[in-house]
């Protein structure tokens, strides 16, 4: 197998074939959470450990005593995982192991439920990978609104709409100075490959935000997932970038899209959640993927 830790990674090829998460799961049709956890998975190597809270990772695994998971796997309280892990990492430090100590976890349990013990963590300099996969809504119990969701997005506890915007979780977790984090996609695998990579050559605590696109929670086709994930981006809606010891680098598919971002109409269209939006909500929603933008690539310009 090719070294791919002495090498860049410029294509799919390079990925290692080996997997840790079989097929047959118990996710939905169109599932791109389990598409994002089956690069990290490769990303990380046998050698690593899932915490992973109440979400719907804790479903798709398998029904015990089968499993679709080829590393061990801590099922934990909504709350702890962060916590969890913490004392994992400890503990694997202790024995001289360097083993993976890697949170998989939804938007609920990081955004709403969770952000106590992340922010623990953080502030302690665990280390640890946290990875939140972000569907923008509690998807395990039938698409609740969480932190996460949308401006304009129709949940079953938001049915006219959520009228506020989504917690900028990102801005939560710069403020605690990790070494690593950044933004990823299940639309672009090799990007959240690589970051995974980087992420686990990293001591301390680091973060990862995946946007993954939910064909029902989303109210969109199955087939039309990775098409959705790529419209995030190609709008602007999601921002690909990494921040390595406070200095920020914007990814290839967003610098692109960043200088001339497809209509935001593309990307909400097609979209169940947001059928009969407002032109006001639909303006709003547009300057605020405006003024991302414009923060972003003023950040990276050092330009403050």
């Amino acid at each position: 197998m090719t070294n791919i830790t002495v090498r860049s990674v410029t294509n799919l090829s390079a990925i290692p074939k080996e997997e840790y998460l079989y097929k047959c799961t118990s996710a939905c049709a169109g599932c791109s959470s389990s598409l994002c956890l089956r690069y990290v998975l490769k990303a990380a190597g046998s050698d690593s450990v899932l915490v992973i809270p109440a979400c719907c990772t804790s479903v798709i695994q398998g029904i015990y005593p089968g499993t679709a998971m080829n590393v061990p796997v801590y099922n934990v309280a909504f709350a702890a995982s962060a916590a969890c892990a913490s004392g994992m990492s400890e503990a694997f430090a202790a024995a001289g192991k360097e083993t993976n100590v890697i949170v998989y976890a939804g938007d609920g349990g990081t955004v709403d439920i969770g952000i106590q013990a992340l922010s623990g963590a953080f502030e302690r300099g665990t280390n640890f990978l946290y990875i939140c996969y972000d569907n923008e809504a509690y998807g395990n119990t039938g698409m609740q609104r969480s932190g996460a969701t949308p401006l304009g997005a129709r949940t079953t506890t938001t049915p006219g709409g959520k009228p506020t915007t989504k917690k900028d979780l990102d801005r939560i977790v710069e403020a605690h100075n990790p070494p690593y984090m950044a933004t990823a996609c299940s639309a672009y695998p090799l990007d959240l490959y690589k970051k995974v990579k980087k992420a686990l050559s990293i001591e301390g605590p680091k973060f990862i935000h995946i946007l993954a696109p939910c064909p029902p929670g989303w109210r969109y086709p199955t087939e039309k997932t990775v098409e959705m994930g790529k419209l995030a981006v190609k709008t602007g809606t999601w921002i690909l970038y990494e921040r390595e010891f406070g200095k920020l680098s914007i990814s290839g598919p967003s610098k692109a899209a960043m200088k001339k971002p497809a209509p935001l109409e593309d990307y909400i269209k097609g979209q169940g959640r947001f059928k009969n939006l407002s032109p006001e909500i639909l303006d709003l929603m547009r300057q605020q993927v405006q003024q991302n933008i414009e923060r972003l690539a003023r950040e990276e310009a050092g330009v403050c």
